[in-house]
């Protein structure tokens, strides 16, 4: 134990470490290198998911089907190593989800000839009313 006022032992004689080589970042780290595609990848990956969450919200068949779906997809991919086509899969999915945020609507048999509509709230518009006689406008 040491005292307040003593020095701490010098290090036992031995080879000294080596030193750190100067690397610079790999160009997998560089914007729109590997690593920023496998980020879009990632984003993209997860916003289908949380899209897939809402859209089939309370329909645990379309959610599981959904679900298993997007990670075959993306598993089957994953090996891709051409910007080009990783770009073209990318373009895809984002094209997935957004035909899936807007056009799916969920829909409940309520009777044998009666089917409910549950339309989400983002999907719902303000109704412009149809006029059997259109107005002129006034010139001024």
């Amino acid at each position: 134990m040491q005292g307040a006022g003593t020095s701490p032992q010098p290090p036992a004689p031995g080879p000294a470490p080596a030193p750190r080589p100067f690397r610079l970042r790999p160009a997998a780290a560089e914007p729109g290198g590997a690593m920023a595609s496998r980020g879009r990848v990632l984003k993209l990956f997860k916003l289908l998911h949380r899209t897939r969450q809402e859209v089939f919200k309370n329909d645990t068949r379309a959610l599981e089907a959904a679900r298993q779906k997007i990670n075959e997809e993306f598993k089957n991919n994953q090996n891709e190593t051409s910007e080009e086509k990783i770009n073209e899969l990318l373009k895809i999915a984002s094209d997935v989800e957004v035909i899936l945020r807007t056009s799916v609507i969920q829909a409940v048999h309520t009777d044998s000839d009666k089917i409910l509509l549950i339309p989400r709230k983002d999907l719902l518009q303000d109704n412009t009313p149809y006029l059997d006689k259109p107005t002129k406008k006034r010139e001024s």
